[in-house]
Formats: structure tokens, sequence, C-alpha cells
């Protein structure tokens, strides 16, 4: 595990830059990231062609969590940690990247900025050792870092410290990457990603011991081999496109799992759902960035529309629920029409809604939870609603909230069991 003690120390770029050398070296990489983030995933994604998975204690418990990490089969699993290696759930260490190094016994290595200190930093990583035992930590790698900074460095944190050094990355401009209200702009739009951790991969061949920083990786304590797909049972259409990608590729692994056929499709450019779809999954993303286009785009909204009237099994996640809605503002504040397959109205606000993990307690039975289950749930969005709902649905959960498929309750199986239903009596 890659982790660090905040934000901002370049965890990302150090992740993808080691992905792009190991990928060069010919090694078979599989990704992870701690926590709920959509967005770091999609540049693992990227540099490897395969997609990347999310460890998740709160919204998938630790059996989750290792039966995720179990089912990877490549020689080396690299996982980025989130925000600083302590840091949990509401002040606590819970869920947190430590926590996940913890349930997994997988060594960490911290990413650190160190403009600014010499011995403080030395003195800084010696709290981090002994503020939870065992660390996990197992050794340092610098960014950011001049080559005379990392000379002088480097034997003060070995002497202090008793971790390798293992290596640093200079100032790069490649590794400077962009932002916006959610975080880093999308892999996707990021020109020339590829060659920039090319040119990052390239570097760190000359300033890391790769060597050293893959013998401290050790076997797997538990391995389970990927399942046999079904034949499929229904046919579930996706959203997926630049305005819907914020999903878990466990989700859409454990819906496949269960029978179901997943067909993609796109809001933005696609003419309708996909025929024969006995399900819908509207994930999250910027709908709000692209707001015009689905506008525009009047074929899709009738079919999107005419298929939540018709009681068609549908999941629609934050960006997913807001299309479904029957207004959208954009970031320039103007106001378009969506879907319209429920009420109210998606709005701009200047801060974080409801930020944070959340638990949903069903008080009815609905498409995926039974009266009195409760699901761990996640929250990111810049825009509400008039209408944030209150109540689930028979045939729909549509809201803000996250779901992650991988947790205790059954919920994709739930899911496809609503698709083979509505197959059955409609097809």
């Amino acid at each position: 595990m890659l982790s660090a003690m905040n934000s901002g120390s370049g965890k990302t770029v150090f992740t993808c830059g080691l992905l792009a050398a190991l990928k060069e070296r010919g090694l078979s990489v599989q990704s992870f990231k701690c926590g709920p983030d959509y967005i770091d995933p999609m540049f693992h994604s990227q540099i490897l062609g395969v997609p990347s998975r999310n460890l998740d204690l709160f919204l998938q418990g630790e059996a989750g969590v290792r039966q995720t990490l179990g089912r990877q089969t490549a020689e080396l699993a690299l996982i980025e940690g989130a925000m600083g290696f302590y840091d949990g759930v509401k002040g606590t260490d819970r869920a947190s990247a430590w926590a996940v190094a913890k349930a997994t016994d997988i060594p960490a290595v911290l990413v650190l900025r160190p403009k600014g200190s010499s011995l403080t930093l030395a003195a800084q990583v010696r709290g981090m050792q002994s503020f939870r035992t065992p660390s996990h930590i197992a050794g340092l790698l610098l960014n950011d870092c001049k080559p005379s900074l990392y000379a002088h460095l480097k034997p003060i944190l070995e002497r202090e410290t008793g971790l390798p050094v293992i290596g640093y990355l200079p100032p790069m401009d490649e590794a400077v990457l962009d932002s916006r209200h959610l975080g880093l702009l999308t892999a996707g739009e990021i020109e020339d990603l590829t060659a920039r951790f090319s040119a990052i991969a390239q570097q760190m061949e000359q300033t890391v011991d790769i060597d050293a920083l893959l013998a401290l990786a050790g076997e797997a304590s538990e391995k389970e081999c990927s399942s046999v797909l079904p034949p499929a049972r229904c046919k579930i259409a996706v959203a997926q496109d630049e305005a819907f990608c914020f999903r878990y590729q466990d989700n859409l692994d454990l819906l496949r799992e269960n029978g179901a056929e997943l067909v993609f499709f796109s809001p933005l450019r696609g003419p309708c759902l996909p025929q024969g779809a006995d399900g819908l999954y509207l994930p999250g993303g910027y709908p709000e960035l692209y707001a015009r286009q689905l506008s525009e785009n009047v074929s899709m909204r009738e079919s999107v529309r005419r298929a939540v009237a018709a009681e068609l099994p549908t999941v629609a996640e934050c960006g997913g629920f807001l299309y479904l809605q029957e207004t959208l503002e954009d970031k320039q504040g103007k106001i378009w029409p969506m879907a319209g397959a429920l009420p109210g109205a998606g709005y701009r606000t200047n801060h974080l809604q409801r930020f944070g993990y959340k638990t949903l307690t069903a008080e009815q039975n609905s498409l995926l939870l039974q009266v009195g289950e409760s699901v761990p749930v996640h929250e990111f969005h810049y825009w509400d609603s008039t209408v944030p709902g209150t109540v689930l649905s028979e045939t729909m959960y549509a809201g803000f909230p996250h779901l992650h498929f991988g947790g205790a309750l059954p919920l994709a199986e739930r899911f496809v069991t609503g698709a083979v239903r509505w197959r059955r009596e409609h097809g």
C-alpha cells in the first residue's frame, strides 16, 4: 500500500507512476483504492487497461474487503490509500487506510512531501509509527523532492525512524494534475495521460528502488478464485459516459455473478435505452457539466422516462438520480429539462452536501432493502435537489447516497431478481 500523512502528498502520482513502471517491466498488477473514491481508480484503470477496485471497510466490512482483495490473480496487488494514513470515519481510524492494512496484513509505504522540514519530518514519521501498533509502515518515499534534498534527508530519516527510504520523485510538470469541485479531473479528460505517467515511470526507474518496493510485498494470506459466471437471466442497461462514470467495479462484477448481462449505453449520445433491457443502472458522475447535451438528447430522456413510469427496475445514484428529475441547473446557472421520471429540480450549491458515510434504514420493503434493514452508503455532491427523496420503492432505488453491492446485504442479487421478474412479466 502507498499511503501518506495527508491528502496532497502525491499518492495518486506515485501509485500511477509505479503501476506504469511495473507494467512496462512486464509484471501483472491489480490496483485498488482505499475508501469510496471513484476518480483515482479511473487513473489506475487507464494505465493498466484492467479495472481497479475499491477496498472500503465501511461499505463492505472486513469480509467484503478480503473477498475483493482475495479475488485478484495478478503477481502484485498495489493499493492506494485515502487521505491521511489514519484518517477514518468521524475523527477515528475506522475504515482508514491503516485499518485496511491491519485487516489484510499489508505493508504500507508512506509518500512524503518534505519541503520546509528536515529532522522534524523524522519526528512526524516516528509519531506515525507509534500512533497505532502495529503501524504496518514499512518504508518511505519522497515526492516533489530535489536530488540534493533527498541526499540530505535519506540518512536522517533512516537513522531516526529505522525505515528504508526507497526513493524519490523530483519536481515534474507531468506530476501536476488539475482538479475540479469533486476532486481531480477524470482520467479521460487529461490530455496525454499515458505519456505523462510513462515519463514518471521512467523517472522512477532512475530514482526509486522498485525492486526494494517489490521485496516488501508478501504472499496474500487468503486467496479465492473468481467464480465462473452463470448463464444470463436478464439484461441490465448501465449508463456509462463522461456524465455517468462513478460506479464500483465490484457492483458490475456482482451483477454479472448473479446472472445479469450488462449492456452499456450513453445517455449523452445514445438514441434510447438498449432494446430488451430488464433493468436500468444510472450511476453517479457529472451530469451538471453535461446538462445541455443530456437535455438536448430528447429521445433518450423520453425513453428513460417511459421505462421508469412502466416500473422498470431501476437503481439511480447521485448524478443518475439528478438525471431522473424534472430539471437540472448547470455550472453557469442555466436550467435544463431532464428525464422527468421523478419530481424535483437539481440545483447548484457552493459547498458539499451531506458529505461522508451514512447509514440508510428501510421503513418499508423495496427493490433492494427489506423493512428494518440498514445499509452503509456514501454521499459526495455539490448539487442538491428540491425533492431529495424520503422513501424507497418496490421497483426503484433513487437518491444521492452511493451503494456498494459488496457488503453484507445481497443488493446485486435483489436487483437481478427484480430484473428477472420484469423479464418474466413483460417478455
